[in-house]
């Protein structure tokens, strides 16, 4: 399988190159490629359903849908989710005779999970525009097609925090423990927005990310005598000493908190932009590093992929596979992946009418080779929800030290091996 976690220079500066050319992705005529039918057949039929992720751009996906039924005739239903059991209710659906005809995954260790359930997407029209090395690959089959890149860190308040001046951990934490009149940090009860974000910046920084995450599943270390894993216990320690605990705050109410000015950072990644737009923001925002062992770069990689079930019949196949052609080349699709989901584009040659500026520091690092890779991207599958959160849940509400934490966590992920 080709390594997704770490993005290649090469690859990203495409990426880069893509999203910071500001022509707009429209044009007055459709071209003959976005017809939404690979090779100049009709669309078919059958009907598409489309179960994944990604809960942010589920307004927005609805009305593509729509978009697209009403340009093509075929129908689409998305199946709404709540994020945190995704990957288990995927299952479950993926093992019966109604499961999704499109669904998304994390590349790598989600992916290689699911490899039985992947239908092989190397025939689509664009594939062979997909950004170097962005593509997801199981058994030498491009199986995964890349919403885009993200990135994620310390999403924070220009006007309260220079959280760019962080360059270490005993910068972050001392302004944990004096920050007055404002929540220093939020984090939020949800899965992943509590723990398995922050969680990679240790991983991120070792010498081999991936060599030690081995050596930490095979139990050959420990992460408590690891003093980036050290660094991430005093983050943890100072948070919930000092700033509103994460079990009692939603990932919308931290979004809130931070656009109302309440929060002066939270640790987000470019796709909270989203959420801001509801409020009348009257200062600059700025992506930064979490700066454990003196790190300055962002966490960066293809969050998730398209992918489309082999069981799926033939038609329904068929209707998938145009669908994704339209998404990545009609006018409309375009339009919706680039200015409605604020995409960072992933296609040669896509454009974007603007990005904003959390996803433009994402650019901005992926230009400057200033990130780090994904590590969590390859933890066991499912153990960020089934084994990580809980015991970060149990963290905050209790008196269980920084060194404890690290202890319990490491059992996980040995026992998910």
């Amino acid at each position: 399988m080709k390594r997704i976690g770490k993005l290649t220079a090469a690859a990203l500066s495409t990426v880069m190159a893509a999203s910071v050319v500001m022509t707009g992705c429209g044009s007055a005529s459709t071209n003959s490629e976005g017809s939404g039918a690979a090779g100049g057949e009709e669309a078919a039929a059958a009907k598409i359903t489309i179960f994944q992720s990604k809960t942010e751009i589920m307004d927005d996906l609805n009305a593509l849908a729509e978009a697209y039924t009403e340009e093509t005739g075929t129908e689409v239903e998305v199946w709404e989710t709540t994020g945190d059991n995704y990957l288990s209710d995927l299952k479950t659906d993926l093992s019966t005779e109604k499961g999704p005809t499109l669904f998304s995954l994390q590349p790598g260790a989600e992916s290689i999970q699911m490899a039985d359930y992947l239908e092989d997407l190397g025939d689509l029209d664009f594939v062979d525009k997909v950004s170097a090395g962005l593509a997801d690959e199981v058994d030498g089959k491009t199986v995964g097609i890349p919403y885009t890149v993200e990135g994620f860190g310390l999403v924070y308040n220009k006007d309260l925090v220079d959280a760019e001046g962080f360059t270490s951990t005993d910068d972050l934490v001392s302004y944990l423990s004096s920050a007055a009149d404002v929540n220093a940090l939020g984090l939020s009860q949800e899965d992943y927005f509590l723990i398995a974000h922050i969680f990679n910046a240790p991983f991120a920084v070792q010498e081999n990310p991936d060599e030690y995450l081995a050596q930490v599943l095979s139990g050959e270390v420990r992460l408590a005598d690891n003093d980036a894993f050290k660094e991430f216990a005093q983050i943890m320690e100072a948070i919930r000493a000092n700033c509103t605990n994460p079990a009692d705050i939603t990932y919308d109410g931290n979004c809130g908190d931070f656009a109302t000015g309440k929060t002066a950072m939270i640790h987000q990644g470019n796709w909270a932009w989203s959420m801001f737009a509801d409020y009348d923001m009257s200062f600059e925002t700025g992506l930064a590093a979490v700066p454990i062992q003196g790190n300055d770069k962002l966490s960066v990689s293809v969050p998730i992929c398209w992918y489309l079930n082999t069981d799926a019949s033939d038609e329904e196949k068929a209707s998938a596979k145009q669908f994704l052609n339209w998404l990545y080349t009609s006018d409309t699709g375009k339009d919706y992946l680039m200015n409605k989901f604020g995409f960072i584009p992933v296609i040669d040659g896509m454009t974007s009418d603007g990005i904003d500026p959390l996803s433009q520091s994402v650019a901005d690092a992926v230009a400057a080779d200033k990130i780090i890779p994904w590590v969590m991207s390859n933890w066991p599958a499912g153990i960020v929800s089934t084994d990580l959160a809980p015991i970060t849940l149990d963290f905050f509400t209790s008196d269980m030290t920084g060194e404890e934490l690290l202890n319990q966590l490491n059992d996980a992920f040995v026992n998910a091996q």
